[in-house]
């Protein structure tokens, strides 16, 4: 009797399992993985800001140069940068997003999504840049899209296209892991490895080596563009 009723419940249990199966624990659905914060909030746009130039004219610039060009800049974001049923959404207008701090070396996931034509990136330590486009446009195809996204597109001396193609297609989410340590850049996308510890040009200033520090940008190209799940740990 007693095990007939054990056996009664095993399969009362394994038959709940097969319909209602445990959420995993992943940057998709679960939060940031353990030791990563929220770059993020999924409400607003608390710690981030406008596009102010670039790394070396930014460093030109007076205290009170970068002051009011910054306060313009954050006007202009918040026009074209909002939050949308939790997830960060650009109309194509205006310039790209930056993290209100800047980083070293780290490890981070991003969703994003792109429509037919779209073409982004993200920048790293201000830096172009992670290549987002997509792979099947025929305008962008000449160019290199159809091997794929995630690789530095704008390097000149170091490897520029991925190991393989791996985006879903256009209107999906896809996800990046990306890790920078030095100037050495290794990308996954959708679990797959498309950079391998690829050496990250200074686009800015060729003759100097990637800078040690600097914001992470989600890039304007003129294009609709989503962003969710932006889960960021720095390395020592």
């Amino acid at each position: 009797m007693k095990q007939r009723r054990f056996l009664s419940i095993f399969a009362v249990l394994v038959a709940t399992l097969i319909a209602f199966p445990p959420l995993l624990v992943s940057p998709a659905n679960g939060g940031p993985p353990e030791g990563f914060v929220e770059l993020f909030n999924g409400q607003d746009l608390t710690g981030w800001k406008g596009l102010v130039a670039n790394p070396r004219e930014r460093a030109e610039m007076s205290p009170k140069e970068l002051a009011d060009a910054q306060k313009a800049a954050d006007e202009q974001m918040r026009a074209h940068w909002k939050v949308v049923d939790g997830v960060l959404e650009f109309d194509g207008q205006g310039q790209s997003l930056c993290t209100a701090k800047d980083y070293g070396d780290f490890e981070m996931y991003v969703d994003w999504k792109i429509l037919e034509g779209g073409d982004s990136g993200i920048y790293l330590r201000g830096c172009p840049q992670v290549q987002i486009w997509d792979t099947d446009f025929p305008g962008y195809q000449k160019l290199g899209a159809d091997k794929g996204s995630g690789a530095l597109w704008n390097n000149q001396k170091h490897e520029r296209f991925p190991l393989v193609k791996a985006d879903k297609p256009t209107s999906e989410w896809n996800t990046f892991y990306i890790k920078l340590v030095g100037d050495k850049l290794t990308v996954k996308l959708n679990d797959q490895l498309v950079t391998d510890a690829v050496v990250m040009e200074n686009y800015w200033e060729r003759d100097k080596p990637l800078y040690p520090t600097g914001q992470i940008e989600l890039q304007n190209h003129g294009n609709k563009l989503w962003f969710r799940n932006i889960y960021l740990r720095e390395l020592d």
